[in-house]
């Protein structure tokens, strides 16, 4: 969808609007292009209503007087940005999104921080399968021998291993169960954050 952008009669007018809508442009870059397309339309109507209103006025006062009661596009866009990125994560499930959400909404709640520390947890599993290609033998999930109670899931010394009396349970089915975990929290803590989102909008209607 092509926007035509407006047109004024003074240079110093198209000039001032050009560099406003830029900053919309690139205050909106991380959303999708749907979003982006919204943002700045609606944007575009208000400032062609407020102008066709305000007709008995100079071209560039009467722009700058809208520009001035829009505010400034970083500051105003911030946190309809964060809400849309957020609602864009929670719909496609692309982890550099769900990412990319929370560090925006981080200023809007401690639950975003505990949610971010919840997907920086699932780096552990990542790190136990790198940890298990080096080294097969000290990484795995150890059981009490005696009970077969889970002892430790991570790395063990062959020492260690003797003075817990445990033994490694998974084998070479070690990694498929780690890369397993990862993709069934990754849903489980996303659908946690999609619940919130909407649990969110019912507060705020």
């Amino acid at each position: 969808m092509r926007i035509e952008d407006l047109k004024f009669e003074q240079k110093a007018s198209q000039r001032i609007y050009s560099d406003y809508m830029k900053r919309i442009k690139k205050a909106t870059s991380s959303l999708s292009k749907n979003s982006q397309d919204d943002i700045y339309m609606e944007f575009n109507s208000h400032i062609f209503e407020s102008i066709q209103h305000n007709k008995d006025k100079n071209e560039i006062d009467a722009l700058l007087d809208i520009i001035e009661k829009l505010g400034i596009p970083e500051e105003v866009l911030k946190p309809l940005v964060a809400d849309k990125k957020l609602e864009q994560a929670t719909k496609t499930f692309n982890p550099i999104h769900v990412f990319k959400a929370l560090i925006l909404n981080f200023t809007n709640g401690v639950s975003y921080i505990f949610f971010f520390i919840l997907y920086l947890f699932l780096f552990g599993f990542v790190f136990l399968i790198f940890a298990k290609i080096f080294n097969p033998s000290l990484v795995g999930l150890y059981v009490k021998k005696d009970t077969f109670s889970p002892a430790v899931l991570g790395m063990l010394n062959p020492e260690s291993q003797i003075s817990y009396n445990v033994i490694e349970v998974l084998g070479s089915w070690f990694i498929p169960a780690m890369l397993l975990l990862i993709v069934l929290f990754y849903f489980i803590i996303t659908l946690l954050l999609k619940i919130k989102k909407s649990i969110n909008q019912k507060t705020q209607s």
